[in-house]
């Protein structure tokens, strides 16, 4: 039985292509469930649908974020801004 890759090997480009193409996906989404109204009974599953795909994008970006390490200068003092 084969088994799941546990190495990749990505750059910065990959990372951030992949972060700009679900922060694309989530503006779409969103444009989607702007469109469909609370009012009509027929687009709650549609709805819902859309936030749990909402709900799945965010997530996935929150995991990448977590995983990043940020430059902090060890010598000075750091001035974030």
């Amino acid at each position: 039985m084969s088994s799941y890759n546990r190495t990749f090997n990505l750059s910065i480009e990959d990372v951030d292509l992949i972060e700009e193409a679900l922060r694309a996906r989530g503006r779409e989404l969103c444009r989607m469930r702007l469109a469909l109204g609370d009012d009509n009974p027929a687009n709650l599953e549609s709805i819902r649908v859309i936030e749990e795909d909402q709900r799945t994008g965010e997530e996935l970006l929150g995991r990448l974020h977590g995983q990043k390490v940020f430059y902090r200068p060890k010598t000075s003092v750091y001035v974030g801004g």
